[in-house]
């Protein structure tokens, strides 16, 4: 936790990852973060993987550091009650992120009637209103076409959910683009971002698009790396490594760690490629170039192998599952300063992970855990909507709050 945005106020309705993955990251630099739960919890309160005991580990870890209160979503007073809370005055407030639907009771035009200046953060799947998820998009683009073994036809979804994680990323950049300018200016804003845009100008930014149009279809390449020298190899002992050489340094210092001087030369001379200076020529020439690493990591074991790749500045990984990583790894897990041990809302205590940036020379704070369901509701309506302690008896009695 930083402070950065200390001060701020955001609301966030939203469920499933890229909205709560917004309101988490201004959480964790600062920002007052109130979630609006539906009474019992929304669609992925309950979502997998889930502790023993039936908790979400998935809604704990996206919905650390933010405050909760549960409104009965369903009822035209618990709606007004939500409103009322995304438009309460404040210089620093007027935040909304949410991934309810353009044109619901949460739209921005009935907020932006409510206050004008409101900055609404909203994400979507299409950006026509369509429905969607990262896992639909990414197959609509066609990342799942290339990615995969060669010669297998099937399309192949990614575990990771990168629209939904650059979803969240964006809301959360555009969200405090434009409070700087209303900072200047007092205008609100509308801010959309739909997953089918992401993946579209993702996939534009990376050359991917362009390929595609000017020269076709990329197939698949397995575990080839692109344009450039990289894939997994076995070691003698059964240890599996990605090796990656994309500068001249790394060429340079993969071959002469594996004793290959002579045999890369004989190819470049049969090619008369130069893979020192064109990373390009030692992707086209793979398959002259993958058995000779083949046959040198095959006869050495990771222990003698790593401290020389190392010491020749070689860019490589070793594979694992992540249970050793995060049972072992010390850069990754065990010792890394993003995560401190926190007891969560299941009840279980495990280490959690703090914001990714690191300022550096600026003291961390500590990870706060995801709230229980309505942890916050009557300090919130106190200190949002100013309510009594009577008016909020009386909305718990009618079944509005909880």
């Amino acid at each position: 936790m930083y402070q950065l945005l200390s001060g701020l106020r955001v609301v966030e309705a939203a469920a499933f990852v890229a909205g709560p993955t917004g309101g988490l990251y201004l959480a964790q630099m600062g920002a007052q973060v109130i979630r609006i739960d539906q009474i019992g919890g929304g669609p992925d309160y309950r979502r997998w993987p889930l502790s023993d005991g039936g908790d979400s580990l998935y809604w704990e870890g996206l919905n650390k550091a933010k405050r909760s209160i549960q409104i009965d979503l369903s009822r035209p007073e618990g709606r007004e009650l939500a409103i009322a809370l995304a438009t309460a005055p404040g210089d620093e407030a007027g935040l909304f992120l949410t991934n309810f639907p353009v044109d619901g009771f949460l739209s921005h035009a009935n907020l932006a009637a409510r206050r004008a200046d409101i900055i609404t953060a909203r994400i979507m799947g299409w950006a026509d209103g369509k429905p969607a998820l990262d896992y639909t998009v990414n197959a609509a683009v066609g990342v799942p076409a290339m990615t995969g073994p060669v010669g297998d036809d099937r399309p192949v979804n990614a575990v990771l959910p990168a629209w939904d994680l650059l979803g969240g990323s964006w809301a959360a950049f555009a969200m405090v683009s434009a409070l700087h300018r209303r900072r200047q200016t007092g205008e609100g804003a509308e801010i959309r971002v739909p997953l089918s845009d992401l993946a579209a100008t993702s996939l534009s930014h990376l050359g991917f698009a362009a390929e595609a149009m000017l020269q076709g279809d990329r197939g698949r390449l397995g575990n080839d790396l692109f344009g450039a020298f990289g894939r997994d190899f076995a070691t003698a002992d059964g240890h599996r490594l990605y090796l990656v050489a994309i500068t001249p340094k790394q060429w340079r210092g993969l071959v002469a760690a594996l004793g290959l001087e002579a045999a890369v030369a004989a190819v470049e001379a049969h090619t008369g490629a130069d893979f020192i200076a064109d990373e390009g020529a030692r992707f086209t020439h793979r398959a002259q170039l993958f058995p000779l690493f083949e046959a040198a990591m095959a006869q050495q074991t990771l222990a003698d192998l790593a401290p020389r790749l190392d010491a020749a500045g070689v860019t490589w990984g070793p594979y694992q599952t992540l249970g050793a990583a995060v049972r072992g790894d010390a850069r990754l897990f065990t010792a890394n300063p993003q995560f401190q041990t926190v007891t969560h809302k299941s009840g279980l205590t495990y280490p959690a992970a703090g914001p990714a940036a690191t300022l550096a020379g600026e003291k961390r704070g500590a990870v706060r855990p995801a709230p229980h369901l309505g942890a916050d509701t009557d300090a919130v309506l106190a200190d949002v909507l100013g309510l009594g302690s009577g008016a909020i008896g009386r909305l718990h009695d009618e079944g509005l709050v909880a």
